[in-house]
């Protein structure tokens, strides 16, 4: 079987001017394979998809209740954010209510992709801060378990109970032994596994009657604060805001650096995870596009959907030259599922 298959197409008027490759796969909570593009055994590093996996231990330990924490703070827990006022502000306030400020997150400083953020810092001549970290709210989340349980300063240490918590939590989900980690651009282990193991570990949030009581109920309360919340997830304009807000209720999702995008389908007990060859964030997000219009989770008229499923291409004086597509075969397989 071949690592990768072809998955979507870039046309230039009517000339098929690139393309990209990639790998997919559907489980569902036992681990079963619903359908795989690719080779689903390739080993990934699932960067930032896999948040919520990582907040479990927040939850299930108690963290959670005892200080407690919010629908909308549990929903940071497992965002990428784009450090906007709403975002920036929350994780202010929740390291206050710790005792804590922005010198104990251990995320570096991140220049904010909100524009206005953005401008504000440089009319004022201010750099950015740790607050700005598109993961200062997992790192939040870090804190307030690190809290409960008592540890050291340096909470992403691999050998720090935090993240031994996190490990544990990650091997249970992807019902695999981590293969290994490497440190991710905010500092925390990134723990690997299979893209089986990742899609598995989303189908388990999506159905998670087969763990017990404690991470049963953290599971469906972070994702429900992630359904709650999905301008918090994310942030104006990006795939994993209006991917949910175009099925409102229903399927999370939630992207990854390099190329990863995982899925997960409370309502088909489901999960996806996708991982672009080439890392391309266009390629990952057609691809999880494509597999949730073709499961009937989303709509492709829908514009936030077709936003991904069929961009058009413009050139600098705002004319369609070209248009982005699923692959014919990749799309044609993904219906029969």
């Amino acid at each position: 079987m071949s690592n990768w298959v072809n998955v979507a197409e870039v046309w230039r008027g009517a000339f098929l001017e690139s393309g990209h490759q990639g790998c997919a796969v559907i489980c569902d909570s036992s681990g079963q394979i619903i359908a795989e593009w690719g080779n689903s055994a390739m080993t990934v590093l699932p960067r930032s998809s896999c948040k919520m996996i990582q907040a479990l231990p927040l939850v299930e330990s108690g963290a959670a209740a005892r200080f407690g924490l919010s629908s909308e703070q549990l929903a940071l827990a497992c965002a990428s954010h784009q450090a906007a006022d709403i975002h920036v502000g929350r994780v202010t306030r929740w390291l206050a209510d710790l005792d804590l400020g922005e010198p104990d997150l251990r995320c570096g400083p991140q220049v904010p992709r909100d524009t206005d953020v953005h401008a504000d810092l440089i009319k004022c001549g201010c750099g950015p801060d740790r607050r700005h970290n598109n993961c200062s709210g997992k790192h939040s989340g870090f804190l307030t378990l690190n809290k409960h349980l008592g540890g050291g300063a340096e909470y992403v240490e691999p050998d720090h109970p935090v993240q031994q918590a996190v490990l544990a939590a990650f091997e249970e989900m992807t019902a695999e032994s981590a293969a290994g980690h490497a440190i991710d651009h905010c500092s925390a282990p990134n723990f690997a596994t299979s893209l089986r193991g990742l899609a598995t570990a989303m189908a388990q949030m999506a159905d998670p009657s087969r763990q017990s009581g404690g991470r049963q109920a953290a599971a469906e309360i972070l994702l429900a604060a992630m359904k709650k919340h999905p301008d918090l997830v994310a942030g104006e304009g990006r795939a994993c805001t209006e991917l949910m807000r175009a099925m409102p209720g229903q399927t999370v999702v939630k992207t990854g650096a390099e190329g990863v995008f995982a899925a997960i389908l409370p309502e088909r007990g489901f999960g996806v995870a996708v991982k672009a060859r080439d890392g391309a964030t266009r390629a990952a997000e057609n691809m999880i596009a494509a597999i949730l219009v073709r499961l009937g989770a989303a709509d492709a008229a829908h514009p936030m959907v077709a936003k991904r499923l069929t961009p058009v291409i413009r050139n600098f004086a705002g004319i369609e030259v070209g248009k982005i597509q699923p692959d014919a075969a990749f799309y044609a397989q993904a219906a029969r599922i």
